[in-house]
């Protein structure tokens, strides 16, 4: 969702600080508009738009869906009071999970009417305070412990629901439960199915690609990675994802025994018949250059469109053994 799409309606501020011991409620709405409208949308389309976001389905018994199904604009302050109190209820149980400021908006894009709820957690900076001593002024600088992420910060837990149909878009991170990492958030809290994010799915994708490729070829073979993923880095330009189903056969063309491999892997994660399609340019950023280092400390950062290209870098394998790279028809150099 594009922050120039949404047209803010309600929302209100809680106060969920662990620390104080009760949740500090807010009984009345805040004021959307200006800076503060501009502050919400932007973490709202922050994680909206992530490749990090989860489409999930609440389950049957999930109260955050039953307090969800039943709001409206007269009781909507209720409402955000006791989905607070449910996560708060949550974060005293167990310290990991950081205190937050909780921002609950009701807001409209294309013609649907959807609820975000943002946790902020805190931040500590410094900044200055000004007082006065003896009649003279007295500038210093202090510590601050509830600062909130600013505007380009994506938010560790938040969720936006469509009111109309239900639809969920999760963003949550790991913290400890009971001695354990879990994800507490859509597990405990929203008690939802939450998929894998389509940046968990690539990840996952090229982990094992890896994996299947350092079995048969070893962790020293430069050559057979790079052209790996020159693979994967074509099929996203060219096409914007990544058929799990027919990836096998790109990236090992040569052996069905590597093929087989690949899929055995790619069963046990439910993967096989996914398509990854990743929409976030900062995710798929990692296939756009080559980075190498030789074992004399020397380094070199080829972009891609380069590496395809034999009349700008060539790779040569010496009698030796060992490997030449060379790069060809410099205009000029920049040293930086």
């Amino acid at each position: 969702m594009k922050a120039e799409d949404m047209i803010m309606k309600l929302g209100i501020v809680h106060i969920l600080d662990s620390s104080v011991g009760v949740p500090v409620l807010s009984d009345c709405p805040i004021e959307l508009s200006g800076d503060l409208s501009d502050f919400l949308k932007a973490h709202i389309e922050k994680f909206t738009e992530s490749d990090d976001v989860k489409h999930c389905r609440f389950g049957e018994g999930s109260e955050v869906k039953k307090l969800l199904e039943q709001c409206t604009p007269e009781n909507f302050v209720e409402t955000s009071k006791r989905l607070a109190e449910l996560l708060y209820d949550i974060m005293n149980a167990n310290i990991d999970i950081p205190p937050a400021d909780l921002a609950v908006v009701v807001f409209s894009a294309s013609g649907s009417d959807y609820l975000a709820f943002l946790k902020m957690n805190y931040k500590t900076s410094y900044t200055h305070l000004t007082s006065e001593k003896e009649g003279k002024n007295s500038n210093s600088i202090i510590l601050q412990r509830a600062l909130l992420p600013g505007q380009g910060q994506k938010l560790s837990e938040a969720f936006a629901v469509n009111l109309g149909t239900g639809e969920l878009l999760v963003t949550e991170k790991k913290y400890e439960v009971n001695g354990e990492k879990r994800l507490y958030f859509s597990e405990l809290y929203l008690e939802c199915h939450a998929p894998l994010s389509q940046k968990s799915k690539l990840d996952l994708v090229t982990k094992v690609v890896d994996q299947v490729n350092r079995k048969y070829y070893g962790d020293d073979d430069a050559e057979r990675k790079m052209e790996i993923k020159n693979v994967i880095y074509k099929e996203l330009e060219e096409e914007g994802a990544l058929k799990v189903e027919s990836l096998r056969e790109k990236v090992f063309p040569d052996s069905p025994e590597m093929q087989e491999a690949f899929d055995e892997k790619m069963e046990k994660y439910n993967l096989s018949y996914e398509t990854v399609q990743p929409k976030n340019e900062q995710t798929v950023k990692k296939f756009k250059s080559q980075r190498l280092t030789t074992d004399t400390g020397i380094e070199i950062t080829i972009p891609m469109e380069e590496y395809q290209n034999p009349d700008r870098v060539e790779f040569i394998t010496n009698p030796d053994g060992t490997i030449s790279v060379l790069i060809k028809n410099i205009g000029h150099l920049v040293s930086r």
